[in-house]
This record gives structure tokens, sequence and C-alpha cells, in this order.
């Protein structure tokens, strides 16, 4: 019980955090009751809950939305040429909230012939009530480049974020560089 309630619990404060497009209006709420350190239940409360109860046509309308400006990054590279993008971890959450029942796994990880690079395949996929969706997509690393975490992460992250692109999660930051 105790987990449960820490899980929901959890779940309650990305709510509260992560909300964006209309989705609170669509989101279940979910009632439960916290027990105290004394063992006596306190009063209920209530935490979003979409579960898997949403066909995947309105998973994919809410991912589709733009992502708030708040919450998308910008590095530079080395040229000085702007990138924006949204930090894996964000997506993470943005996932969890729209879609707890997302899976993702990384499917290959290949280091270039010459050592110079390293490149890894990533798996996303949505459950609806409907129907189950995937998305792969590549990301890839300099073996050189040490500016942050190892190159493996650095091409997942890369992969896991260009895999929810696809399902339309942060897509439109992929089209603001063609206008």
């Amino acid at each position: 019980m105790a987990s449960a309630i820490l899980k929901l619990e959890k779940l309650s404060r990305r709510g509260r955090t992560f909300r964006f497009g209309q989705w609170n209006q669509h989101c279940s709420k979910l009632s439960y009751r916290a027990a105290s350190e004394s063992g006596k239940m306190e009063e209920e409360e209530e935490a979003p809950s979409s579960g898997i109860s949403r066909p995947l046509s309105e998973i994919l309308k809410e991912l589709n939305k733009k992502v708030p400006d708040s919450l998308v990054k910008t590095r530079y590279e080395k040229d000085g040429f702007p990138i924006r993008y949204i930090p894996w971890h964000t997506v993470n959450r943005i996932l969890n909230l729209h879609v707890p029942e997302w899976s993702g796994e990384v499917r290959n990880i290949t280091y270039s012939a010459d050592a110079k690079s390293v490149s890894v395949v990533y798996r996303v996929t949505l459950y609806g009530t409907d129907a189950e969706i995937f998305r792969e997509s590549t990301g890839t690393a300099s073996l050189d480049d040490t500016s942050y975490g190892d190159p493996v992460q650095k091409a997942e992250a890369m992969a896991f974020r260009r895999a929810c692109a696809r399902l339309g999660l942060g897509l439109h930051l992929y089209h603001e560089d063609a206008s």
C-alpha cells in the first residue's frame, strides 16, 4: 500500500508541474487515501490518472501539441549555430504524464569502424486502448566529445528524443529550423 501511495503522490506532483495543452481537462481522477504514520487513514485526495483508458488517437493528439518554451533549452554548435531541444529527462516526464503506458528500449549500439563515434538505435512504444504504436530513431555522438556525459549517453538521449519526435512530441522544434 505504501508504495502505491508514493507512486500516486509522485504522479500528483508531476501533474501539477507539467501541465500543458488541455490534458488536465481530459484526465480522470483517481481517489486514494493516505495512511498516516499512526496507521489511521487521512482524508481522501485526488491524483490525475489517465491509465490505459484513452485511444491512441487522443494520446497522439496530446503529444503533437507545442511544448512550452519554458521546457525548451538551447545549445550552441561550435560554429555558433543555436540548436533548440527538449532535454531527455523532460521528454521522459512528459511521456509519463500523458502516456503512463509507454516503454522505451535501446535496440542497438554500434561503434564506427574508425572508433570515432557511437550510434544508438532507440525504440519508443505507446499503448492505447485500441492499438499500440512504436517509432525508432538513431542518435550519434563523437567519442572525442567529453563536454558532458559519456558518448553512449549522449547518443541514447538524442535517439530517444528523435523517436519521441516521430510520435509528435517536440516535432515543432524541427519545423522551426525550416522557417
